[in-house]
């Protein structure tokens, strides 16, 4: 058997195995999807025969893939049509898909480090904006999420929750953050976008839904509208295609290219690219497709963006979970500096990466990963003399930074933890990610 047939034999029981595990545990089942780090080279040197593959790719029982064909609900439509109002904004420019664009995988179509808003569409935003695609089994936050292991439970740690810092519990309460902001759609309050909603042109859709009077209870239309956009993102295709190569490979309809297939042995191998162990690709319960995030937080000591006007303060700092902008978990100071991991889908389609877009390019991005703590003077500034390591968080949360986990346990004297060319494997793997290799629906 070849390589690639042993190496796809791997990725399909891979996948089977994490169905059959994540069944039988209702704990992660209900929560998140379990992160994958033992088993993958076992998986890996699997040798299965090409007749059971083959058998598998013909009843495809692996992964249950959404219908593109599915109806909106009366709701979701409401929401579609919210979606793409920009008079809902003060600016009357601004609309949700202005900076989650669904030609770019609802994430912004520029490389700014951060979007501009507000009602002259001139005030900066303090954070890279995210896409949207891929959040429908996001689990709530909760402060510790504790899984089952041979000594009975781990506490991973913070857990779930939508935006940046989890600070949100739904899709619905995350629509009201830029409706709301300032530096965004700049409503301010319910009342002001009550107001506008009610002279905009989606006022008959909301009114036949809900009726005339919600607009009289600025809070209740706030809310009606959020949970609109929410089962619009929720029911519509377009948010959840996977339609990727990779997707394409695990139903058998195609097959990796051999520096794919070594980029995915990189991104499992537990001492190079350790990429699974946050950015899970089992499958989910009921053969949910992978979602290549466990929802977790991590504070990597990503290189501080001089690009965001709020980081001309040489005291501003953006805390992830313990603010500024997230406010009830201020004194958890052990979590300061950490941000929610998020799906490595359509990561080759991004701009800017990370919390803070301080990185333009996805190769950028696996050398930071790669080379951090071995060749850190390529990555920090100086000051008086000396690398300002992790140069994004005061110093006394600096701690809170990951060295245990590869490849963030290197030490100085240390060679990167992966060669230049797992790096260009690894990236190749990373690009099978990306949504539009399949134009025929599952």
């Amino acid at each position: 058997m070849s390589i690639r047939s042993k190496i796809f034999c791997s990725i399909v029981l891979l996948l089977l195995a994490g169905c059959q595990k994540q069944t039988e545990s209702t704990q992660v089942a209900t929560t998140s999807a379990s992160a994958a780090t033992t088993g993958m080279q076992a998986a890996a040197a699997s040798t299965a025969s090409s007749g059971q593959v083959a058998a598998q790719q013909k009843k495809r029982v692996w992964v249950q893939y959404p219908d593109p064909n599915t109806p909106l609900s009366p709701e979701a439509s409401l929401g579609k049509q919210l979606f793409f109002d920009a008079t809902l904004s003060a600016s009357g420019k601004m609309s949700c898909a202005t900076c989650h664009d669904p030609d770019h995988a609802y994430a912004p179509g520029n490389n700014l480090a951060v979007q501009l808003g507000g009602p002259d569409m001139q005030q900066p935003g303090t954070r890279a904006v995210p896409s949207l695609r891929y959040l429908a089994f996001t689990p709530k936050f909760t402060r510790h999420f504790y899984r089952p292991s041979s000594e009975g439970v781990e506490d991973e740690g913070p857990t779930g929750g939508f935006t940046h810092d989890g600070a949100v519990d739904s899709l619905a309460l995350q629509a009201a953050i830029p409706i709301l902001a300032a530096n965004e759609m700049a409503n301010l309050t319910a009342a002001g976008f009550t107001e506008r909603l009610r002279q905009s042109p989606s006022a008959a859709a909301f009114i036949k839904l809900f009726g005339n009077e919600t607009f009289q209870h600025p809070e209740q239309a706030l809310e009606r509208a959020g949970a609109a956009l929410e089962a619009f993102q929720m029911e519509d295709y377009s948010f959840h295609p996977y339609t990727s190569k990779y997707d394409a490979a695990v139903s058998g309809e195609a097959e990796l290219s051999d520096a794919e297939m070594r980029g995915f042995i990189v991104f499992n191998n537990a001492r190079k690219g350790n990429c699974a162990k946050c950015h899970t690709n089992q499958i989910g319960p009921g053969g949910r497709p992978a979602q290549f995030t466990d929802f977790e937080f991590e504070a990597i000591g990503a290189p501080r963006n001089t690009e965001i006007p709020a980081n001309k303060n040489p005291a501003y700092f953006d805390l992830g979970i313990c603010g500024p902008a997230r406010k009830d978990l201020s004194k958890e100071t052990s979590y300061c500096g950490m941000f929610k991991t998020p799906t490595l889908r359509n990561v080759a389609t991004r701009h800017v990466f990370l919390h803070n877009g301080v990185f333009k390019s996805l190769d950028d991005v696996i050398h930071f990963y790669a080379e951090r703590d071995s060749k850190p003077e390529k990555w920090f500034p100086k000051s008086h003399g000396k690398i300002e390591l992790y140069n994004d968080l005061p110093k006394k949360y600096r701690e809170n930074v990951d060295h245990i986990t590869a490849p963030f346990n290197r030490k100085k004297t240390d060679a990167p933890v992966m060669t230049e060319a797992e790096m260009q494997d690894l990236l190749a793997f990373l690009k099978t990610l990306d949504d539009g290799y399949r134009k025929v629906a599952h």
